[in-house]
């Protein structure tokens, strides 16, 4: 399956960071320059499956002795362009701040190209319960719950993060961990419908606006098949975080093959869709917030996105400490200061999603600068309570489930 976040080399990082520096550039839209490829498809790419059997030993990793308070330090491995970075110092200033004020020498490292890849490498020392180098690693949802099912995450000391509390209430509760014991978000998105406003004044509302006839072949939908297949099924009044059934998931996907089959749809893409509704040659599509957003700030502000009215899909990255972490308290620690409304409104303004941290809009209100002002009216960084009512996040899929509905999807699209 394709991955929303495609591999960047750190060069390419070097070059996205000296534009970043000239103007706003969101990581989930590297769609120009540096001669890098979009950042693909979805956060929900490969769904929960059974453990693949790979040899060594069938019992479950246990966590390790916490050296925390000998060993002052945190190792974090996240996405490229993910935390917000100073250009001319080479420095993350949050992070620098945060060992400043505990003491903890924190390490980031910008390892994770993409869910998949990252997995398949260090997936054979947590089966045994290795240290990975990494007391923090962050994983979309759908491999979040493959780590948590497979008991490869340490249980979180909720004591150590009181200001989980700020987590934004539709996201304290997801299905593949209920109450949040072993992951926190890191930063949440969604997808919704996007159009050109001069072509089309008038607007998307459903996802059946799609399919007018005067759209046809200038319609683009994302090859991530929670997103595309779960703005369908809402449309046909189906709960995509529910129990849903196998019936229910063939009737969607039988709209996008009608739809492909017709040459309704142009074609089916990953970040790379925004290049087409740039020339024009895609004037509606299903899309990720924080495309549109980025898209906007740098090309003029000719594109509305919007959820439908029948709902749209929520994603989430989430922190977890992996099972052989050695600094797991340290780990927590950075965790509860990321949670602090003044550090994640820092955070949100350089990333540009949605903001999982209660306040830090306030504070983002409050401040002198008037571009985080601006930033802080921004719905896609801050949703308003009628969006948030509005998505869902696509349940984890169980059992056969997710090898079937991916081949069936990828058969549609003539993979």
């Amino acid at each position: 399956m394709t991955q929303r976040r495609r591999p960047l080399s750190p060069e390419a990082a070097a070059v996205i960071r000296a534009q970043q520096a000239a103007g706003r550039f969101s990581r989930r839209s590297l769609f120009t320059g540096a001669g890098t490829v979009g950042l693909g498809a979805a956060l929900a790419a490969c769904g929960t499956s059974a453990p693949a059997s790979s040899g060594g030993s069938d019992e479950e990793p246990s966590a390790v002795q916490d050296k925390s308070a000998s060993e002052k330090v945190v190792n974090w491995a996240n996405w490229t362009l993910y935390l917000d970075y100073d250009e001319s110092t080479k420095t993350y200033p949050t992070l620098q701040a945060f060992s400043q004020e505990t003491g903890i020498k924190a390490s980031y490292d910008e390892a994770i190209e993409d869910n998949d890849s990252y997995y398949a490498k260090i997936q054979g020392q947590l089966r045994n319960g290795q240290d990975i180098g990494q007391d923090i690693v962050v994983f979309t949802d759908y491999m979040a719950a493959r780590v948590i099912q497979q008991k490869y995450a340490q249980e979180l000391d909720q004591a150590r993060i009181p200001n989980a509390g700020n987590l934004l209430e539709n996201l304290k509760t997801v299905s593949y961990d209920n109450g949040r014991k072993y992951s926190l978000t890191w930063q949440s998105g969604y997808a919704g419908l996007a159009w050109n406003k001069e072509k089309l004044p008038q607007g998307l509302k459903s996802v059946d606006d799609l399919w007018k006839p005067e759209l046809k072949g200038k319609v683009e939908v994302l090859s991530e098949m929670r997103d595309t297949l779960g703005l369908i099924m809402l449309q046909q009044g189906v709960d995509p975080s529910g129990a849903f059934t196998a019936d229910q998931f063939g009737n969607a996907l039988d709209v996008l093959d009608e739809q492909l089959s017709s040459g309704q749809i142009r074609q089916v893409k990953g970040n790379s869709y925004t290049q087409d509704l740039i020339s024009g040659d895609a004037l509606a599509v299903i899309a990720w917030s924080g495309d549109i957003t980025t898209l906007n700030a740098e090309n003029g502000d000719k594109w509305e996105f919007a959820i439908p009215e029948a709902g749209g899909t929520m994603w989430s990255d989430n922190m977890l400490v992996p099972i052989g972490s050695p600094h797991k308290a340290n780990a927590e620690a950075l965790m509860n200061y990321y949670y602090d409304p003044e550090v994640a409104a820092q955070v949100a303004a350089y990333v540009s999603y949605v903001c999982p941290v209660q306040g830090a809009q306030e504070v983002m209100l409050a401040s002198p600068d008037k571009e985080m002002q601006a930033l802080a009216e921004n719905p896609n960084i801050f949703p308003t309570e009628a969006d948030l009512a509005k998505v869902k996040v696509f349940r984890a899929l169980e059992g056969t489930e997710e090898t079937e509905f991916s081949s069936e999807f990828q058969r549609v699209l003539g993979n």
